[in-house]
């Protein structure tokens, strides 16, 4: 039989757990899971705190936001310090262990540790922000409603959540639709058909655009339709307008509207809209061309088709646009392009 006794005098540690230690034992780890409990309750109700403080405060969205992930780190944090010095750990002691086990579980968890330093830097960056809407390299188009230890969530417009991890925030091209509260010019394409009195398709156009309820025009932000292009088939046309900010969160459907506006502005107005055709052009009929063949086919050449007056120059928003300085359409970023020069002036 073991000498239990010269066990606990060889190892004082085993012999205060022989002696009835380890019931303190016990009642540390249980007082330190319950640290743990109440810090992780803790952060809860901060958060919930903060959320309700949210729909009330004049503070920014981003800042509390900031303010409610700090406090939610923090409290976690400082938990789980209390629950292992209460459990009679000595944290000094463990340096160098935590030393190794961090090279460890950095080498293994690189992947999670760089999501959590993205978070990180997410939060605290001033081009991407909580509530902001933006539009993905891939297409995708929505509010970021968080940003995790992990991953961010973007919520679309169809009310979906997109998961996506922190650092493609950073490391890829962003679309930012309401950086500091601004809204954008949209381009909303249309085509008339080749002929067409190009001031009545400006008329039209531009007084649909402005009765749709969420055109922002002002005198720096005019609404404007641009020819853009002569297609196979019809003139190339745009519209260009300011959206409000509100709209500009909605961008699929705020193109439809004014797409819509413009189709029943054109068929108000009894303008054209082209189809795609095509002109055949018959050069040789069993050998016989020009006139021969329009004969053999009981056909007479049609008549030449009088040359029309020359109408009268319309009004050019496009060249209007073009000659505003950079004053006018961006004051906020406005500075001059050669400093040098303008002193020489």
């Amino acid at each position: 039989m073991p000498d239990l006794k010269a066990d606990a005098v060889a190892l004082p540690a085993l012999g205060a757990l022989a002696g009835g230690g380890w019931i303190e034992l016990l009642g540390r780890i249980g007082v330190a899971f319950g640290i743990v409990v109440l810090a992780f309750m803790a952060a809860r109700v901060a958060r919930l705190a903060l959320d309700r403080v949210e729909t009330r405060s004049r503070l920014s969205r981003p800042a509390l936001y900031i303010i409610r992930k700090l406090t939610s780190y923090g409290l976690v944090a400082a938990g789980f310090f209390v629950a292992l010095s209460t459990a009679g750990i000595n944290l000094t002691s463990l340096a160098v262990f935590a030393g190794a086990v961090g090279v460890g579980v950095g080498l293994g968890l690189q992947g999670v540790v760089r999501e959590f330093v993205s978070g990180l830097v997410v939060i605290f960056d001033n081009n991407v922000h909580v509530g902001d809407f933006v539009e993905l390299e891939n297409g995708v188009r929505g509010e970021i409603v968080e940003v995790g230890p992990r991953a961010s969530r973007i919520r679309t417009n169809d009310a979906l959540d997109v998961i996506l991890p922190n650092s493609k925030l950073i490391e890829n091209q962003v679309t930012n639709w309401t950086l500091r509260g601004e809204t954008r010019r949209i381009h909303v394409p249309f085509t008339c058909a080749y002929g067409v009195d190009k001031a009545r398709v400006r008329e039209a156009v531009l007084e649909a655009a402005r009765a749709v309820p969420f055109t922002d025009e002002s005198e720096t932000r005019k609404t404007q339709v641009w020819l853009v292009g002569f297609g196979d088939n019809a003139l190339e046309f745009e519209l260009v307008v300011w959206p409000t900010p509100e709209a500009a969160r909605r961008p699929a459907a705020m193109h439809a509207a004014y797409t819509w506006a413009i189709d029943d502005a054109l068929c108000k107005t009894g303008i054209e809209i082209p189809f795609p055709q095509m002109d055949v052009r018959l050069r040789s009929l069993f050998g016989q061309e020009g006139d021969q063949a329009l004969e053999a086919l009981n056909l007479k050449r049609p008549a030449p088709t009088p040359t029309p007056a020359s109408p009268v120059a319309s009004e050019n928003d496009a060249l209007e646009d073009a000659q505003l300085s950079r004053e006018d359409v961006d004051p906020e970023g406005a500075r001059p392009v050669d400093e040098t020069a303008e002193q020489r002036a």
